[in-house]
């Protein structure tokens, strides 16, 4: 049997639980990921949003490319790495938003009165949302090379992409699981959308950051940890092998999952207490 207590996250697990720990992220995982499922507006319209503004940028922006240093002569595959992150915001939104539900409903309530740990529970409401995040990576990454994108770091760089993708995804989706546990609320986790879709637009997403002329764009453009997101998942594309800028992408996305974990961790204290 499990503890009584709510385990806390980074407390050591003795040997005869792991399996049991095991177990239980996989059940939720499994129930998170099917409740995905059945909803097609977490799976379509991630998916085609973000192609869709694609399309558009890609059409209505290409008289960007003949800017002297512009990086590439193909605008989409200055553009593809957008999708990316714009999937990732999805899936803050349905992971929160879910978390939220549980939590409005009562199922809260009710796992109070069984061993669940704690770090089973976050696991397997973020990793229904994994799924998604590697799913619309895929998807985008075909679209583009089905649109004649050159991926410059080639074969293993697509799977590093795809890497990138869903830690972002893992990242973003704990950060919609921190809101729902400060907040409680779905319609309040679904508000901070917009305040999260600013953060895209506000980076080096429509243009390079040196070739920015407004400065306090291009100001907040450089301090937007979001630029680098993109200009991680752009370097695979455009560059090939970037070291500063993967280490950057790679450095940030594992930087905010561990903010936000912890973050919901201590909150989920609060909401899950059993008696």
């Amino acid at each position: 049997m499990g503890r009584v207590g709510v385990a806390e996250v980074g407390h050591a697990v003795p040997a005869d639980e792991r399996i049991h720990l095991r177990d239980q992220v996989l059940v939720l995982a499994r129930r998170s990921t099917l409740r995905s499922l059945r909803q097609p507006g977490q799976v379509v319209f991630p998916l085609l949003f973000p192609l869709i503004l694609l399309a558009v940028s890609a059409s209505g922006l290409t008289a960007a490319t003949r800017l002297p240093g512009f990086p590439t002569h193909s605008y989409l595959a200055f553009a593809l790495a957008v999708p990316f992150l714009q999937g990732a915001l999805f899936a803050s939104i349905n992971a929160g938003t879910d978390l939220a539900i549980d939590i409005e409903s009562g199922f809260f309530n009710r796992l109070a009165l069984t061993p669940l740990r704690a770090p089973a529970l976050l696991a397997g409401e973020i990793g229904g949302q994994l799924l998604i995040s590697g799913l619309g990576g895929a998807v985008y990454l075909l679209v583009g090379v089905a649109f004649g994108v050159h991926i410059a770091a080639g074969v293993l760089g697509a799977v590093v992409l795809l890497a990138l993708a869903v830690l972002i995804g893992f990242a973003f989706a704990s950060l919609g699981a921190l809101i729902a546990l400060w907040l409680g609320s779905a319609e309040a986790v679904q508000g901070f959308f917009p305040l999260l879709f600013v953060l895209v637009f506000l980076s080096s997403s429509n243009l390079p950051r040196n070739l920015i002329s407004t400065q306090w764009f291009k100001f907040v453009a450089t301090y937007n940890p979001v630029s680098y997101l993109i200009e991680g998942y752009r370097s695979l594309i455009i560059s090939g092998w970037d070291g500063r800028a993967l280490a950057l992408a790679f450095g940030i996305a594992i930087g905010i999952a561990i903010l936000a974990l912890t973050g919901a961790s201590r909150s989920l204290r609060t909401r899950l207490v059993r008696t």
